[in-house]
């Protein structure tokens, strides 16, 4: 998948799909199942490292991960995420999105709206692609009080809602909404040229993500209501994975079980 095609998916109503990786292994695995994009999350933090946030992730972790994961990908487009704190001010996030393109993304991601203006703006001035990620973001998971749903209220709906137009304004060629409410989603997704990739946000989205991890059922603790065994019932990682592509393009996942 190129970047190119992100506009001609959703303007042919064709679903996106999109799992993590964080190694050569899975991510040739992924690649060959012809999923749309790979992610290097920092939810590495989570199955990797084994913390209970993703605020302890490093950039010489998503470095180190993004290497890894390059090196097996010749199809999917690869997006890493930029960690806690590494994109405080416009210079330090150009000097750190630089560094993961250098180590193989094609596209960077990272979490916020308006806030973060100056940051979305220098890299568009740099031609470096960036995927936005709005609803619930990770990174500030102690701020928001813990992993709510957000966007419920009519204040929330409609700071990520302008958040969304503004980061399109920006050039961002892409959104994650997470843990938001369906109807919220289709909003959004509506009001917007670019798609919407969704973790916990319905159906309505341009397309969906999943940590790889929840996707085959390994997972440490607590599970959130969007996740879903793909592998159970299958007979190998394979399988899975393409029980996972087809569920997306067919849209029959999520449904309203794994949804707000």
């Amino acid at each position: 998948m190129k970047l190119t095609d992100l506009k001609k998916f959703k303007e042919k109503g064709e679903k996106i799909t999109c799992l993590t990786a964080y190694d050569a292994s899975f991510a040739k695995l992924f690649d060959t199942c012809e999923v749309d994009m790979i992610l290097v999350g920092d939810s590495l933090g989570n199955v990797i490292k084994g913390d209970e946030n993703t605020l302890n992730v490093t950039m010489e972790d998503m470095l180190y991960h993004t290497r890894a994961v390059a090196k097996s990908v010749q199809k999917s487009l690869l997006i890493a995420d930029m960690p806690y704190q590494s994109y405080t001010n416009a210079a330090q996030t150009l000097e750190n999105a630089k560094r993961l393109m250098d180590a193989g993304a094609q596209m960077v991601k990272f979490e916020g709206g308006a806030e973060h203006e100056a940051s979305f703006k220098i890299l568009q001035a740099n031609q470096i692609p960036v995927c936005g990620h709005l609803g619930l973001q990770p990174q500030s998971v102690i701020e928001m009080g813990g992993y709510k749903v957000q966007g419920k209220d009519e204040l929330g709906a409609k700071r990520i809602l302008e958040d969304a137009k503004l980061l399109e304004s920006w050039g961002v060629e892409a959104i994650v909404l997470e843990c938001v409410p369906a109807e919220l989603a289709r909003r959004v997704s509506q009001s917007i040229a670019i798609p919407t990739i969704g973790i916990g946000a319905g159906i309505d989205c341009d397309g969906q993500v999943l940590v790889s991890y929840d996707m085959l059922g390994i997972n440490t603790g607590y599970l959130p209501k969007f996740v879903k065994n793909f592998l159970s019932g299958h007979d190998s990682i394979e399988s899975g994975v393409k029980n996972y592509i087809d569920s997306v393009k067919n849209q029959t996942f999520p449904d309203n079980t794994h949804s707000y």
